[in-house]
Order: C-alpha cells, then structure tokens, then sequence
C-alpha cells in the first residue's frame, strides 16, 4: 500500500495584516510538509464575515509570495478540492450537520443568543459553564413546530457528558481533556454560515489534510475536533502544536510590543528573508546543528518536528537586527546599493551623490534599512555644533587644538585639485607626519566638524567625498568660526 502522501493547510481569517505567530504557523505547515515531499495548501477561513477586512486576502498572498512559501493549492490558483475558501463552501457545511443531528450526535437549538446560562441549582453560571443545553433533549413534535414556525436556530453538537478525550500531539504529546468541561459546541450559526470549529473539520478531512499544525492555544479544544471526526467516522489527522510566542517581558507577543507583522517588520527594514530565517527559531532548533542562517531551501532540506520545543519562544528585536544585519552583509555591493537606493534618493532628492561609495559605508553599519535616512540626513543639513564633540581623550583633541588643526587643513585642502580619496588621504597623512601629530587626532577634528556628529558611517575621507569639495570647505570653515566664538567665550 503507497505511502500517504503528507497534506498540511494554512487557514488564515482574512481580518488583517499577517502577524508574527500566522507566519510562523505559515512556514511551519510549509515546512512539515515539503520536509516530506508532500503538499502545501492555502484556504481562507472567513466564514466570520463581521470581522473580514477589505484586502486582507490580497495582503495574505502578498506576504506568502514575498516570504517564498508557495502553495501547491488555493485560491488564487485553484486545486482539485476548490474552491478553497469558505464563504464560496457555506452551503456545503449545512447537509454535514443536518446528518450529525438526524444521528442524534446534534441538535437543533433555539435559545436567544444572549439568554443568561444557568447552572444546575438554577443560578446565574458563570463563563466556564456556557450553554445549559436547555434544547438538547427536545421533542421531535417541539422541534418540528419551531422549524415550521421559522423559528431562528442553531445546530449544535451533542457532547458526551461523561469520561474523557484524550489525543496524542507530536510536540506536547499526550493530551486529555474531561468531556463535562466542553460545551455543545456550535456548528451551524444563526446566519447558516458554519462555524470556524465545525467548517475546520469538514474542510480539513475533504481536502484530504493528514497534518494539522497551528498554535497551543488549541490544545484544549482539539478534543471537541476530535469527537467530531469520530461522529463521521473519519481518520484524524496528526497533531503538531506550536509553543507560544512571548514578548521579551513574558507576556504574549502583541502590539505593544512594537511592530508584530509582516508588513511592519518589512517597513522598519528587515529583509523578508532574514525574518522567514528568524522566525524559523521561534520554537525550533535544528538538531546537532549549530547554524543560525538558513535559506528556506536549507528549512526544507533540516526541518523535523522533532526539533520543535514545548516551551515558548521569546521574540527578541536584537536576535532579529542580528539576522538583518547577516543578511545584508552577505548582499553583493551591487545588491545592496541597488536595495537602499529608495532610501538614499529620498535624502538626497535632486541632488547629486555617489550610489555606490555611499551603499559601501552603510553596508557593513546598516541595522535596518529604515535607519537609513536618520544615519545620512547629515549630509544634507549637519547636526549643530557642540564643543564637546571636539573634546576627545583618546586622540588628545580639544576644542583648542582643534581650531589649530582646522585652520591648517582648509589651507590644505583647497589646494587639493584632484578630489579623489587617495589624493585625501596622501595630503592628510603627509599632514599629520609633517605636523608630528596623529593621524586620529586629524580625522577626528574632521568627523563633527563636517557632520555635527561623534559617530558617523564612513571615515572624514568618505564624507569629504560625498560631500564634494566646495560643501565640505565651507562645512570646515563654519566649525572653525563657531569654535573660536566657543572658546573666546569661555576666556
């Protein structure tokens, strides 16, 4: 008998950006399954229609695209179960609950949506109570008249009210569950449209779904899917449940801790393959392997889910600037420069500058892209002047020093005809030798005093070369007025 051949789906709610812990579950399911040279499926669940958001479909094969997962089926390009999203299925999940109820595993129910549940005693329940099951054991007679009547109902499942459920998950491994802590559940709401629990079910076993993969917040309600694929008569699917993503104060990953989507981890500047990498290690290691950078063909090649952990994993902005910054280094100089460029045209705007020295100062200093602009604007409109900046214990410059120094290197530089770095840095050493002076102490008079700043990305000679020779003299002379107006002001 062939080898079933291993089925995993994403089923995202169409109700926004694709945050952090979709992803994960995204490129988990992808993983498991190409890991097995098996299928990757995508399908939409918005059978909550209150919370769909316009476009937010678009945004989900954007980011799947952008982020390499390609699915083998969906909606967008169709497969032999479509169609594959679940508003386009809503009158094919009705025929499934009707038959639960005509078994008597479901049952009508018509009670007010927000009738106050109560308990045996009679008293108000509290939330872990839910629904009383006031309509499970109607007469046939009642239920017909309400049904004749046009009364509103749903269908719910009739939960056994005695012993356990227990599954086994190939991370957490065995689960179990009281069956009197499940409420009969919904199947089919008010609206007709199915529930996500009951059209999950119904969708996963017809698209043949051998894997479900998705966070440990289902771990407690796995056992009501499981008891519906035992009231069909259906094969259950393996488990593999994913730890939870915490922000690096414990508590679970959210919006306040900063940027938590795709999109918004794009626009700080993160490359899309350096966040797929990252992302990868949030609950997962790869087995005797010490490596941290993958490609996802490398993911597809090591993945296991024996590697998968139990304990959450924590997001860390500083884990994910590290795996930025890999990536960006290992960009060809032509790669990169052409990838900043946004970024660096938006600073310079019409004026004229370097592409490719400025792309070879970041390179190797660049974080995210998006600090960029920030790291650059000096050379559009330096930052003002302080005095303190020309105060330098190591190379021994003070702001008097400095004014020596200044004074001494426009006189150099405007004798330079040849604005080319190893014309700069011939006249600057020569200087600094012919002056017994060290060559830090000369570099260091320069740095703020083109820039404004202690810390710059480039050296003084990479800044006298973007910044062009009539800029940068005329940089030089107005720290030299102000630090002679700083000093005599301290006299």
């Amino acid at each position: 008998m062939p080898e079933k051949i291993v089925r995993t789906r994403f089923a995202p709610s169409p109700t926004g950006q694709m945050h952090i812990g979709n992803l994960r579950s995204a490129l988990y399911e992808y993983l498991v399954a190409k890991s097995q040279n098996g299928k990757f499926i995508l399908r939409i669940e918005d059978t909550d229609q209150e919370r769909v958001i316009e476009g937010a479909v678009e945004v989900i094969y954007e980011t799947l695209k952008t982020c390499g997962l390609k699915y083998d089926e969906g909606p967008d390009i169709g497969g032999p179960h479509a169609p594959y999203v679940q508003s386009e299925r809503h009158l094919h999940y009705l025929p499934f609950a009707e038959r639960l109820v005509d078994e008597g595993k479901a049952y009508y129910c018509f009670c007010a949506k927000d009738r106050p549940v109560q308990d045996d005693a009679g008293e108000r329940a509290g939330d872990f109570h839910s629904y009383d099951r006031r309509c499970r054991d109607l007469s046939a007679a009642e239920i017909k008249a309400r049904l004749d009547a046009g009364d509103s109902y749903v269908i719910r499942q009739k939960m056994p009210l005695t012993g356990s459920t227990s599954f086994q998950d190939e991370v957490f491994g065995e689960i179990t569950v009281e069956n009197e802590e499940l409420e009969d559940q919904i199947l089919i709401k008010s609206d007709g449209f199915p529930t996500y629990n009951f059209a999950n079910v119904v969708d996963d076993h017809e698209m043949e779904i051998t894997h479900v993969v998705r966070g440990s917040e289902y771990l407690s309600s796995t056992p009501k899917y499981n008891l519906l694929y035992q009231a069909f008569g259906w094969e259950i699917p393996a488990y593999i449940h994913l730890p939870l993503i915490l922000g690096e104060d414990g508590s679970k990953l959210s919006k306040r801790h900063g940027a938590t989507s795709f999109n918004d981890l794009v626009k700080l500047g993160y490359l899309p393959e350096a966040i797929v990498n990252y992302i990868a290690f949030l609950g997962w290691a790869p087995g005797g392997d010490t490596r941290e950078i993958f490609s996802l063909a490398e993911l597809e090649e090591t993945f296991s889910v024996a590697g998968i952990s139990k304990s959450p994993a924590i997001f860390s902005y500083d884990k994910l600037d590290w795996f930025n910054e890999q990536y960006l280094r290992a960009l060809s100089p032509e790669e990169f420069a052409l990838l900043i460029k946004p970024y660096t045209d938006e600073v310079f705007a019409d004026r004229p500058y370097d592409p490719d020295l400025l792309a070879q100062i970041l390179q190797s200093r660049t974080t995210r892209l998006s600090d960029i602009p920030e790291m650059i604007a000096f050379f559009i409109e330096p930052d003002p002047l302080d005095a303190e900046l020309f105060r330098q214990k190591r190379s021994k410059l003070t702001p008097e020093t400095a004014i020596e120094l200044l004074a001494d290197l426009i006189l150099l530089l405007e004798n330079i005809s040849d604005w080319t770095a190893d014309e700069l840095k011939d006249a600057l050493n020569s200087y600094a030798e012919d002056t017994e002076r060290k060559i830090g102490q000369v570099m260091g008079a320069l740095r703020p005093s083109l820039s404004g700043r202690s810390v710059t990305p480039g050296g003084a000679i990479e800044m006298l070369l973007i910044l062009g020779k009539i800029e940068s003299l005329a940089r030089l002379a107005s720290a030299l007025e102000f630090l002679r107006q700083s000093v005599s002001q301290q006299i």
